[in-house]
């Protein structure tokens, strides 16, 4: 968390780490709101709790919860972008930026217009922490039903697409496929991988660099858009496996077209509840309906927070 803990401002920094220490090995953090004039905002897999200087901790009472100055999101925007606004202003264009670690922080505030295209954002005043986490072989025990069998023409892995709602760790997942098709196993070779990281998000990128494993295979392009970063990296890095995350544009589906046609797998995720949601929408349903994917695996989550897996083959039939 030390890379979280100094785009704080410094007066609270101590009182933040002993927060960080009362979560660690008893709740996952997931995300950190600052929003101007309010608390500071804790969420965990267990809950939310707002921070509070008296005495330190983390309270239930937004009586007693640190309130926001537009000061310290002044400091923290300066602590974030490393005392140059102006070499972020790509990032802040696009909503966010990424730290150190992996970590990422999206910013909301006065959305400023030019010729009708997003300039830039100012007088930020709301930054949303999402907290990085790998949890390595968290897909072990699904990978097979990637791989295509021996006896198949095709080798490689079978086009996979993976479902769910925001919130369920479909990125996590899929950040560990990814890792585990480039690495390979005694039973299957590493595979050339090229991940299209939009909102870096897969890779975690810090000054171009991956800050999460993505395998020893894999190639990365940070911040392109989907559709023009799938085909730029099928002419570039001869992958054998193109990975993504969030599909769901036009264009989306017209990248994926070529590159299966190029004989590229796809490994990609979107947003939906289920199949069932999938077929409701409109580009979503172009997937099904042009048989552009061979598997996918729907990801739901118990009251306990555990998650739950099942595998659908190309005519939807359960496999696990």
């Amino acid at each position: 968390m030390k890379h979280i803990l100094k785009i704080f401002p410094l007066h609270i920094r101590e009182e933040l780490n002993k927060v960080f220490e009362q979560l660690e090995g008893r709740e996952q953090l997931e995300e950190i709101r600052v929003r101007v004039s309010q608390p500071i905002m804790f969420l965990t897999d267990q809950g939310e709790y707002f921070f509070s200087t008296k005495g330190g901790g983390l309270t239930k009472n937004t009586q007693k919860a640190y309130a926001v100055t537009s000061h310290d999101i002044s400091d923290m925007i300066v602590f974030i972008s490393r005392y140059s606004l102006f070499a972020f202003e790509e990032e802040i264009r696009n909503g966010f930026i990424t730290l150190e670690g992996g970590h990422r922080v999206g910013l909301s505030g006065q959305a400023v217009f030019q010729e009708g295209w997003m300039h830039t954002i100012r007088n930020i005043s709301y930054l949303n922490i999402r907290v990085n986490h790998e949890k390595k072989e968290c897909a072990r025990r699904l990978i097979s039903y990637l791989y295509r069998q021996p006896s198949q023409k095709q080798s490689g892995i079978y086009n996979t697409m993976l479902i769910s709602p925001p919130g369920r760790g479909k990125t996590t997942l899929l950040r560990d496929f990814i890792r585990l098709l480039s690495n390979g196993s005694d039973e299957h070779s590493g595979l050339k991988v090229s991940v299209v990281d939009e909102r870096s998000e897969i890779a975690g990128c810090y000054r171009g660099v991956p800050q999460n494993d993505v395998g020893i295979r894999t190639d990365v392009l940070d911040g392109c858009p989907k559709s023009s970063g799938m085909m730029m990296l099928i002419r570039t890095m001869s992958p054998q496996v193109v990975a993504v995350d969030e599909l769901g544009s036009r264009e989306d589906v017209e990248a994926v077209a070529y590159a299966v046609h190029c004989g590229c797998s796809i490994l990609g995720s979107v947003h939906a509840k289920d199949l069932e949601e999938v077929r409701k929408k409109p580009v979503l349903r172009e997937f099904l309906e042009q048989n552009y994917f061979e598997r996918y695996l729907v990801i739901d989550k118990k009251e306990t927070g555990e998650r739950s897996y099942h595998m659908y083959d190309a005519k939807q039939a359960l496999l696990c």
